[in-house]
């Protein structure tokens, strides 16, 4: 996964700021949450969360192929 740093947010911060941390979700499609300048939680819209649950009823090559297809710029630029 890759990680925008515009899109971590402290804990406290999200605690405290929570529509702007929706605001950003909305805008960037996922917010990851800091603790102890960790990432702990990642914070994504429910419509992404259903997309990925549907791997539930997927054999594991249908979804081999499914993540190569989706990912495949970074792969090739992993292979150099």
């Amino acid at each position: 996964m890759n990680v925008n740093t515009n899109n971590l947010v402290s804990i406290t911060e999200a605690n405290q700021n929570f529509s702007r941390v929706a605001r950003m979700v909305d805008e960037n499609g996922a917010v990851v949450i800091l603790k102890n300048n960790t990432p702990r939680y990642l914070l994504i819209e429910f419509s992404s969360a259903e997309e990925e649950q549907i791997a539930d009823n997927e054999d594991v090559l249908s979804i081999s192929k499914r993540l190569l297809a989706k990912n495949r710029e970074a792969y090739e630029v992993l292979a150099k």
